[in-house]
């Protein structure tokens, strides 16, 4: 299922394979949506190591049990031959212009995470 011009529902779905409610399915749809603004804002391809993860995927995994994953609402990304501290403050700008939606944008050392909370959350966790 294509859920923007370059994202799949595949891309997205929990590792343990479980399925999605429509709440959830809404979620990952809108997140695809702003992360198709990134993309064609890069012209290249954007990496989804970690969407949607399913409660049980979750805590298998370590995850924090209010994880926006668990919701739909978020995705560890990364970009070849981007670094990650330059796709962050990408995002933050494109936040700030108001082309992609607000919610939480986390620094790793190899990937980003950004999620569609709703409310500005900020942290870099990048040694």
């Amino acid at each position: 299922m294509r859920l923007s011009k370059n994202f799949t529902l595949r891309e997205f779905k929990s590792k343990d394979k479980s399925r999605m409610s429509e709440d959830v399915l809404s979620n990952v749809k809108d997140l695809a949506c702003s992360l198709q603004v990134l993309r064609d804002f890069l012209g290249e391809p954007i990496r989804v190591n970690s969407g949607y993860r399913s409660p049980e995927h979750n805590k298998a995994i370590g995850g924090v049990p209010n994880s926006q994953h668990v919701l739909g609402k978020a995705a560890d990304i990364k970009v070849k031959g981007v670094e990650t501290e330059d796709l962050y403050l990408l995002i933050e700008s494109l936040i700030g212009s108001g082309d992609m939606l607000e919610g939480g944008l986390g620094l790793y050392d190899s990937f980003v995470h950004y999620d569609i909370r709703g409310v500005k959350a900020r942290w870099n966790y990048k040694i």
